[in-house]
């Protein structure tokens, strides 16, 4: 109903605008006609045909005739001087010219001299108002053909949308979609877009996680296989120098043994930076987590003793100090180790 009015509206105002007989058309044909003319031939102007033409052409052709006009006037005036002065010295009986005359003809001069000048000044009000009212007429003009091309153009839409509403319509019979509906299956499909989104973004997390773990085992297995390699080559060489046959079963029980202490206690890497300093680092998962946070501890020891002189951890929140000192007194290096690696699953 909207778009009948709107259309409905339109074409009334297309009406009105063909029946104002505003002759804008004609007069620019007629203008266009006109200034091809005067464009051949300006004399046109000064020969009196009526029409428009270049400003700047007008105005020095009036020109022009304004200065002849002047120098035609001059010159009648004074050959009607030169001719009354004759006819007065040859003429028998002398004219009867007084002051009152000359009063008279003063006052007619100045009464002509005002009407002209009432005039000059009304002819100066039509060009200043023509010159103000032209670009107002011209923009109401454009105006008035924009919303004129505008209404046609909307006409036309109008009518091409009711053309494709009328197919639409016949290629998808009832029952139809309706708004709600449709708004309904939008929110259950975006929402659906958005679990699947969620999904997809956990999958993505999982994915990046067994990555890591997959560049991790790796990583292990080829250290796994050079220390293979290197106990492969000290168990040759222990086999070539010694004789006894049980040195290589114990020394089997043992790695084995300190693989799995390894393994227990979490112990990544652990060697002597000197004769009484020992480094251990452990990968501990605090209690609730699965990733692990490195732990080092430093062991320094009494020179050529096994006495514990004192001990540093490092990745720990909580301070430890008071836990060192109980168990540096006490001489307990595995009691330490233990109550550290607790506070470290205990998440401190």
């Amino acid at each position: 109903m909207d778009n009948s009015g709107k259309l409905e509206v339109a074409r009334g105002l297309q009406a009105k605008l063909d029946a104002a007989k505003l002759h804008i058309v004609e007069d620019q044909a007629r203008f266009d006609t006109l200034q091809s003319a005067l464009a051949k031939d300006p004399g046109l102007v000064s020969e009196g045909v009526a029409g428009t033409t270049d400003p700047a052409i007008v105005a020095a052709e009036v020109a022009s005739q304004i200065a002849f006009l002047r120098n035609l006037k001059f010159q009648y005036l004074e050959q009607k001087a030169k001719d009354q002065y004759v006819k007065t010295i040859v003429s028998d009986e002398a004219p009867n010219i007084n002051a009152e005359d000359n009063e008279l003809l003063r006052i007619e001069n100045e009464r002509k001299k005002e009407i002209l000048s009432a005039a000059k000044a009304r002819l100066a009000e039509k060009y200043s108002d023509v010159r103000t009212l032209a670009p107002l007429v011209e923009q109401d003009y454009t105006k008035a053909r924009a919303l004129t091309q505008e209404a046609a153009a909307l006409a036309s839409k109008i009518l091409d949308a009711r053309l494709t509403l009328t197919r639409l319509r016949q290629a998808h019979p009832h029952p139809r979609l309706t708004i709600p509906a449709a708004n309904a299956q939008l929110d259950a499909q975006v929402a659906e877009m958005q679990e699947l989104d969620d999904e997809l973004q956990a999958v993505n997390e999982r994915v990046e996680l067994v990555k890591e773990r997959v560049k991790a085992g790796a990583r292990e297995v080829e250290r796994l296989r050079v220390e293979r390699a290197d106990l492969e080559k000290t168990v040759k060489t222990g086999q070539d120098e010694v004789q006894d046959g049980r040195v290589v079963g114990l020394y089997d029980w043992y790695t084995a043994s300190l693989a799995l202490y390894r393994a227990l206690m979490s112990l990544e890497t652990s060697h002597f930076e000197s004769e009484n300093e020992l480094h251990l680092t452990y990968a501990v998962a605090p209690r609730g987590s699965t990733a692990r946070r490195s732990v080092f501890v430093k062991l320094l020891f009494v020179p050529n003793s096994r006495q514990l002189a004192d001990a540093e951890v490092a990745g720990l929140v909580e301070d430890v100090g008071d836990v060192i000192g109980a168990h540096v007194q006490a001489n307990d290096v595995p009691g330490l180790i233990a109550a550290i690696l607790a506070r470290a699953r205990a998440g401190a």
